[in-house]
């Protein structure tokens, strides 16, 4: 086979990427490190492997990644349907078996004529030829380096945290109840309540746990929707009230009531074996892990099959850097995808790793690139990231915000969501029939 496009990462934006630019004819070498050289977060050398959560959010049309998922679908990418196909209960989420997930992402890949997956570590960006970048914020320290040097630009570092998961075999469920907020999506999540006296006996002893302090540089920023749980902590009592141990929407059974704090529990795989703490990444040492979690109701024999850790996350000055077609400004032949673009969330990284592997197929086949309409999530997305007036630059995720306001103003926020939803839509039904978006 001769590669026409390269692509450089095998995650979510890279297997997309490739993906896309394969549907349309072109032919493509995928590079994938693992498992020659292992990341930090990684566990097996599979395609689309998720190293967090195992939630590909909302499935509802008046949230933003709701919203998201759908034009996804409709611009038929491959892991939303491998998302949909690896779905297991998680009330309004798109939840799913992160092993099947992956399976089916890596059998997609490997299954299509027109890629070659290629096991081998990239340490320098091809100067010639279409080339997408996606390695993710895991990406490695020489590749990293010729990417500074290849824009010119530092790239800004944060680290990211994974929450823990534990055996439910190892759960005490007669202190727990199984509930969804409001009950919407059915009882799909376990709720372990905390009385004021517990609650505030955890909080001290989180924000005095110890934690596991890698070296990291001065200008280290965290994503403000993924903070570890005791940074949080640390701003306050009340905090984690309003945050991931936020009560409201839940009722406990036993007592008729609203606890006062909860710590919710999510399935991580189809068989229910496994269970995440929703909302507790986390830097705290192993066994301050063990300890400090134990003291959540129907955690205290808690057996751990992943302990939470930090990741370093690597991303680039996008709106210095690139177009909304992810192409380079001084480079149209190399384009980014994924995490590196600035984007926050499997969805959002998979969606720039759509975008960029259709648009490298046109540039190959001598078309010009497109442009999402801005009423679209995505579009909008890849806009904000892209604008050069954007001062301050820290990832995005999908949010309503992004979007322009409706023509007509609408009160009610559920039914202003559903507007923008559904002008999103059928804009991007309109921009895919003008553009023969599967051609």
């Amino acid at each position: 086979m001769t590669a026409e496009l390269t692509v450089i990462g095998g995650g979510l934006a890279g297997a997309e990427a490739a993906w896309q630019a394969a549907q349309r004819g072109v032919r493509v070498r995928l590079f994938e490190m693992r498992p020659k050289r292992m990341t930090s977060a990684h566990r097996t050398d599979r395609l689309g492997e998720l190293v967090c959560s195992n939630s590909l959010k909302s499935k509802w049309l008046n949230t933003a990644s709701g919203l998201l998922n759908e034009e996804m679908r409709r611009l038929e990418s491959l892991i939303l349907r491998c998302g949909d196909e690896s779905a297991i209960p998680g009330g309004q989420a798109l939840v799913v078996d992160r092993e099947e997930f992956a399976a089916r992402v890596t059998a997609a890949i490997e299954g299509e004529p027109n890629i070659a997956v290629v096991r081998e570590e990239v340490t320098c960006i091809p100067r010639e030829g279409v080339v997408i970048v996606a390695t993710g914020p895991l990406t490695s320290e020489p590749l990293v380096a010729d990417l500074r040097a290849l824009t010119g630009q530092k790239s800004l570092a944060f680290f990211d945290a994974i929450a823990p998961t534990v055996y439910a075999e190892s759960l005490d469920y007669g202190k727990m109840f199984r509930a969804s907020r409001y009950g919407k999506g059915g009882a799909d999540y376990w709720n372990c309540p905390l009385s004021p006296e517990e609650y505030y006996r955890f909080w001290y002893e989180l924000v005095q746990a110890e934690v596991h302090a890698p070296h990291l540089p001065e200008d280290t920023q965290y994503f403000e929707a993924c903070l570890p749980v005791e940074v949080l902590a640390r701003r306050g009592p009340q905090t984690l009230l309003f945050g991931p141990m936020k009560a409201v929407g839940l009722t406990d059974p036993r007592t008729g009531r609203q606890p006062h704090a909860v710590v919710q529990l999510r399935q991580e795989d189809r068989a229910g074996e496994l269970y995440g703490l929703v909302g507790f990444q986390t830097q705290l040492r192993r066994r301050e892990q063990r300890r400090v979690f134990g003291l959540v109701p129907g955690l205290e024999g808690a057996e751990y099959a992943r302990y939470g850790s930090v990741h370093r996350n690597t991303f680039l000055n996008a709106p210095r850097l690139l177009q909304p077609t992810l192409q380079l400004r001084q480079n149209p032949d190399l384009f980014i995808a994924g995490q590196l673009v600035g984007v926050e969330g499997y969805i959002e990284s998979a969606g720039a790793g759509l975008l960029a592997g259709v648009n490298a197929a046109r540039r190959l086949r001598g078309q010009d690139p497109l442009i999402l309409p801005r009423t679209t999530m995505l579009g909008a997305l890849m806009r904000y990231i892209s604008d050069p007036w954007v001062e301050r630059f820290q990832p995005m995720n999908a949010n309503f915000g992004l979007l322009p306001r409706l023509p007509r103003k609408i009160k009610d926020r559920q039914a202003r969501y559903q507007a923008l939803a559904e002008r999103a839509l059928a804009d991007l039904e309109q921009f895919m029939n003008c553009h023969r978006w599967f051609e």
